[in-house]
C-alpha cells in the first residue's frame, strides 16, 4: 500500500476513534481490513457532517471556502470526481475511494446521503414520522447500513433490510439524545405531529409531564427499530456480528440512561462510559453478546 493511502487510513481510524466512539469500539472486534474500510465510511459521512453542522471546523480533507451549501457542494463533487476517476491527491479521499471500489459499493448510495446533508442546511423540522424517516432518514442513516454491509461481508442479500433498520434505530438514539444540542443549530428532528400529540415543547428545555411522556413513545418506536434490525446479526460472518451486536448493545443502553434520566436530555449529552463500551466488547469476544 502507498504512502498516501497509509497516511488517508490513519487519518479515518483518527476520525473515528475521536468522534465515534461506538463505531470504533465495534470495528476493533474486525480484522484490520475490514476495520479500516469501518473508518472510511465513518470519516466521509463525518466530514461531511461537520460541514453543515460545525461549519466553523476546518479540515484538511475538506473544502475551506464559501458557504456551508457552497462547501457541501464542492465536497461532492470532488468526492464523486474521485471515484470516478479511482484515486485522489489528497490522503483521506483517497483511501475513501480506495475502500468503496474495493467493496464494490453501490455508488448511488452516495448521491442519496449527499442529498440529505444539504437537506439539513433548508429544513430544520419534520411534520410527521413517515416524512422524516422514509424522507430525510433514507439517506442520513438507512443508506449507512447499505454502505456498511459491504464491509461486513455479509450472508445473504437479505440482510440489507435489518441493516437498514439498524441505520435508522442509531440516527433517531442520536435525535433523542442530542435534542438540546439541535435546538441550538434551529433544529428539531422529532416529528411536529408527535409534539403536538403529546404537548410538548422541546423549545423549553425543561423535562416537563408532555416531555416525558413524548419521549417514552420515541424510545418504543426506536427499540421497535432495533428489534428490526436484530435478525440481520445472524446473516453475518463472526467477526462482522460481533461488530455490528457490539454497536448495536451499546447504542441501545443510550436510551436507557435517557430513561434512567427521566428523559432530560437538556442537563448535558448522555453518554455509555468508556469501560462499559470495553466491557461489551470484551464480552462479544469471549462469551458472547449480552442482551
Amino acid at each position: 500500500m502507498s504512502e498516501l493511502l497509509e497516511a488517508g487510513y490513519r487519518r479515518c481510524a483518527e476520525l473515528t476513534r475521536r468522534h465515534g466512539t461506538t463505531y470504533f469500539w465495534g470495528a476493533l472486534l474486525l480484522p484490520r481490513e475490514q476495520r479500516r474500510d469501518v473508518h472510511t465510511v465513518y470519516a466521509l459521512c463525518r466530514l461531511a457532517d461537520d460541514i453543515v453542522d460545525e461549519p466553523e471546523k476546518v479540515d484538511l480533507s475538506v473544502p475551506r471556502d464559501g458557504t456551508p451549501a457552497e462547501r457541501l457542494a464542492t465536497f461532492r463533487t470532488w468526492f464523486f470526481d474521485a471515484l470516478a476517476a479511482g484515486s485522489s491527491d489528497e490522503p483521506v479521499m483517497a483511501a475513501i475511494v480506495d475502500s468503496i471500489r474495493r467493496r464494490g459499493t453501490d455508488p448511488e448510495c452516495f448521491g442519496r446521503f449527499f442529498d440529505a446533508m444539504a437537506a439539513d442546511l433548508v429544513q430544520d423540522t419534520w411534520p410527521t414520522w413517515d416524512a422524516l424517516s422514509n424522507g430525510y432518514m433514507e439517506g442520513s442513516a438507512a443508506v449507512i447500513g447499505e454502505m456498511m454491509l459491504p464491509v461486513l461481508e455479509p450472508y445473504t442479500p437479505e440482510a440489507m433490510e435489518p441493516a437498514r433498520a439498524l441505520g435508522k434505530a442509531f440516527q433517531l438514539t442520536n435525535f433523542l439524545r442530542d435534542v438540546d444540542e439541535d435546538l441550538d443549530r434551529g433544529r428539531v428532528y422529532l416529528p411536529r405531529e408527535d409534539l403536538e400529540r403529546f404537548g410538548a415543547d422541546p423549545w423549553l428545555r425543561r423535562v416537563t409531564p408532555q416531555w416525558r411522556e413524548l419521549m417514552a413513545f420515541e424510545v418504543a418506536r426506536n427499540r421497535a427499530l432495533y428489534d428490526d434490525a436484530r435478525p440481520g446479526l445472524a446473516m453475518l460472518p463472526p467477526a462482522s456480528r460481533r461488530c455490528v451486536g457490539t454497536a448495536l448493545v451499546l447504542y441501545s443502553r443510550i436510551l436507557d440512561r435517557i430513561e434512567a434520566a427521566e428523559y432530560d436530555v437538556f442537563a448535558g449529552r448522555i453518554r455509555v462510559p468508556g469501560r462499559e463500551k470495553l466491557g461489551v466488547a470484551v464480552r462479544a469476544v469471549t462469551v458472547g453478546l449480552p442482551a
